[in-house]
């Protein structure tokens, strides 16, 4: 699992690279690069597409501030020591400071943390592992970063399927919360063994991964020197991981100390799986329910199209006061009724994939539906296509939907869209628009190092082309905001690769800091770079 982030003011948090994921393989400049090197402590990386929104949950908004609640139950049954530690004091002390971004955290954990914290006691985990959603994705199941993490609990893909993640064009469990809650538990237990024990390393290792927190451990045996948590030199993202999740455990313990009020979350079963038994589309389930689309989708995440995967998961999570109206009227719901149908007559020139795209559906399923044994059909013939029962644009949380929401944000600039051609990478792409593959990734929902297929639409903003007879008109040199920074070369850099991440040139690097390209680069060396973090960020 990789991807791990922590979180950070405005839901921004530091691009951490973890679980199995190998830091080198990064290979564009992130925010958390750049603000480090100008000393400043927020970075750019987790990416919270969807605004919040309210979920009936049957609450009364009187509700909202009494103490005996889930809070209380953490708070009795807290089990990791906070030592008086500079680095938790000032995590904690950010945390103070933004009582409100606690709060927002709170409201999007309000139908999910009780299950996460039964699902932890049952399993022996100490019950602060029920707050790590909030350094993770600041408890924002869409949450998605740019090393290719997704979800509450911030999985990469890899290691999602390792711990039982299924991810397809349907479903994505990484992102369903009892699947991706299901899979942390297992990997924690991984890491608390192989760790004998040690529930400090165990979470380091959950945000950079085991091999690097073992290294660690093994080069202060070496040394001669201690191997807590505390005394062991790993990565800044990780020494500033374990304490941010001890800050807010402190902040839990006392938060009447700190005259801290958390938003009230019952300390009781507010949501419920719901066995569907087959393949549903969505939006008759949110009619069944008495739920919006959009509340029904942010209960249940994992689904990335219209409809359930017709190979299951065969579940929904329900608010407990929904569920009785909802099995009652799946109950008279035929087979046939779950989904909508379309009769379509096959044209020259169809393919079952045109068809598939066509219908926003899967080839798999169009074949499974219509008894198609290859991938053979004929014009004139007929075929069952099952479609969405409502607009496409009603499913406000699809993938699609989500996508087209990241595409369509303004971007100071010229929109450009690039249909992807075979042999195209996004470092020719960004090559050829004078942009950093970062931006690419940024502008359309993806990881830099996600690979991108032929049809595929991309959008990319370039800088507007100046008019020279405007009134104050802007050049690019004049947009750009510049800034120098100081970078610390790191194990495997070169010329070529700070070049590329930084969207600077082998030749300014060189002038910049005296230096010959030819001559190797040292791990630790520090170079001087002017960076545009409009280009960058």
């Amino acid at each position: 699992m990789s991807g791990c982030q922590s979180i950070l003011n405005q839901d921004q948090s530091n691009p951490l690279d973890n679980h199995n994921e190998n830091q080198a393989l990064i290979d564009v400049a992130s925010a958390n690069e750049i603000n480090q090197a100008l000393l400043v402590d927020e970075a750019i990386d987790v990416i919270h597409p969807i605004a919040d929104g309210n979920v009936d949950l049957g609450k009364s908004a009187e509700e909202d501030y009494l103490s005996n609640d889930v809070w209380q139950r953490i708070r009795s049954n807290l089990e990791l020591s906070i030592p008086d530690n500079p680095r938790i004091a000032s995590q904690r002390a950010w945390f103070l400071k933004h009582p409100s971004y606690l709060n927002r955290v709170a409201k999007r954990a309000e139908p999910f943390l009780y299950y996460i914290v039964e699902a932890l006691e049952a399993n022996n985990i100490p019950v602060e592992i029920a707050l790590l959603p909030i350094v993770e994705s600041a408890f924002d199941p869409f949450a998605y970063s740019h090393g290719r993490a997704s979800g509450m609990w911030q999985f990469v893909p890899g290691t999602g399927k390792r711990f039982g993640m299924k991810q397809n064009w349907w479903y994505d469990g990484r992102r369903d919360v009892v699947a991706s809650t299901e899979g942390a538990i297992q990997y924690l237990q991984y890491l608390h063994k192989f760790f004998d024990g040690d529930w400090m390393l165990a979470l380091a290792a959950y945000n950079s991964g085991e091999g690097r927190v073992r290294r660690a451990v093994r080069s202060n045996k070496k040394k001669n020197l201690p191997t807590d948590f505390w005394s062991l030199d790993l990565p800044k993202e990780t020494r500033e991981y374990v304490p941010k999740l001890l800050a807010l455990a402190d902040i839990v313990k006392r938060s009447d100390e700190f005259k801290i009020k958390l938003l009230k979350i019952d300390n009781n079963s507010v949501i419920s799986r719901v066995n569907i038994g087959s393949q549903l589309d969505l939006a008759k389930a949110a009619q069944l329910a008495k739920l919006t689309l959009t509340e029904l989708q942010r209960l249940n995440p994992g689904f990335n199209r219209w409809a359930t995967d017709p190979d299951g998961p065969h579940y929904l999570l329900l608010p407990n006061h929904k569920i009785a109206d909802f099995k009652i009227g799946l109950a008279k719901l035929s087979k046939k009724e779950r989904l909508a149908w379309q009769r379509y007559q096959i044209k020259s020139g169809d393919s079952l994939g045109k068809i598939a795209q066509k219908f926003n559906t899967e080839i798999a399923l169009i074949k499974q539906v219509n008894n198609v044994k290859g991938n053979q059909i004929r014009a004139g013939k007929f075929l069952l296509i099952p479609v969405a029962t409502a607009s496409l644009d009603s499913y406000l949380l699809s993938q699609d939907q989500r996508l087209a929401k990241t595409q369509n944000k303004v971007v100071a600039g010229e929109k450009r869209i690039h249909i992807v051609k075979s042999g195209d990478t996004l470092w020719d792409l960004s090559r050829s628009y004078k942009v950093s593959t970062r931006s690419i990734a940024k502008w359309n929902g993806m990881a830099p190092r996600d690979t991108i297929k032929p049809g595929q639409k991309l959008v990319i903003w370039q800088k507007t082309a100046v008019n020279t007879t405007a009134k104050n008109s802007l050049t690019p040199s004049e947009q750009a905001i510049m800034r120098n920074i100081t970078y610390r070369v790191r194990k495997g850099d070169s010329f070529a690769r700070i070049a590329d991440k930084f969207n600077v040139s082998i030749t300014d690097i060189e002038r910049w800091n005296s230096l010959n390209r030819k001559k190797y680069l040292q791990p630790g060396q520090m170079l001087k770079l002017s960076v545009d973090v409009t280009n960058n960020i």
